[in-house]
């Protein structure tokens, strides 16, 4: 491979990294898609390669869907809520990169995660990505009329979900330290009229450390768990964080992270669902990502 192909490559790699990762919900698992891809690029022959771009792309996105069958197969026996492994990467100021950045949020792939793989793929590769729909109905071997029932079958999902909207990041921090607040001093009630009526809580701790198995629902629950996480969480060192294309925070122990939190958002700019990371093996790989 050529110095020109190496740079081809690395240019589009931020890229397929941002569809593999929120094709797959894992960073683990999407830059070993990427490698893959790589991989495939380096060993191609250029001649039959018109669009290197739309080339590595399908290559990904094929990659992609065989490993998100074998990753649903392996959820069956996951202990306790499954959440995306944390991703901590800048969010862009300007307005069409914070849309793209909101799909990279807890909600949005927890909405995709209700979409079959080609379902999936078809409306990040279409609505994220901007594809046309030969090329995704050439990607994902069907014909067009069907690869156009597949976006919008996706869409309708996405849409019922209310997943995709943006909230300013001034209301996002100040949400945040309101939470913080509350966690520090163990009396979460000046935090109810933040809280949506429904709110949720979900944690992941994948069976590998301690966290609630199921999902609190209800302010009066949430703001129990709030009340108690005052003396389980002292002692963290608290660190706000660009975290899925939104704020969120880093809670470390001598250096280490031992926590994730992440929040969703109501049409009104409240709190809408909680998400608390805490399996070690979904914080290891927690370093800046470069995304798309």
């Amino acid at each position: 491979m050529n110095a020109r192909d190496a740079e081809l490559f690395e240019q589009a790699r931020p890229r397929l990294l941002g569809l593999a990762y929120r094709m797959l919900g894992s960073r683990a698992d999407a830059e070993d898609a990427v490698q893959d891809c790589f991989l495939k690029w380096s060993r191609a022959d250029r001649a039959p390669i018109v669009e290197p771009a739309a080339w590595l792309t399908t290559v990904c996105t094929r990659r992609c869907l065989d490993l998100l069958r074998a990753a649903r197969r392996r959820r069956v026996d996951y202990v306790g809520s499954w959440l995306p492994e944390p991703l901590h990467a800048a969010t862009p100021d300007d307005g069409e990169a914070a849309g793209l950045a909101s799909t990279l949020t807890t909600a949005f792939l927890l909405m995709l995660e209700r979409l079959s793989p080609k379902e999936r793929a078809a409306y990040l590769l279409r609505e994220i990505f901007d594809q046309p729909y030969p090329a995704i109905a050439a990607t994902l071997a069907i014909d067009e009329a069907a690869c156009r029932k597949l976006v919008s079958r996706a869409r309708a999902h996405v849409d019922a979900g209310k997943a995709r909207h943006h909230t300013p990041a001034e209301t996002q921090d100040r949400l945040l330290d309101a939470f913080h607040a509350a966690i520090l001093s163990g009396s979460p009630e000046p935090l109810a009229e933040l809280l949506s009526a429904d709110i949720r809580l979900t944690a992941d701790g994948g069976g590998k450390a301690s966290a609630i198995l199921g999902v609190l629902e209800g302010q009066y629950r949430v703001l129990g768990f709030i009340r108690h996480a005052h003396k389980w969480w002292d002692g963290f060192d608290w660190t706000a964080a660009d975290i899925n294309g939104a704020r969120g925070a880093i809670l470390r122990r001598d250096g280490a992270p031992v926590l994730t939190l992440t929040f969703a958002y109501d049409a009104a700019g409240r709190i809408a669902h909680i998400f608390i990371m805490r399996n070690p093996d979904k914080l290891g790989r927690l370093g800046p990502a470069r995304i798309r």
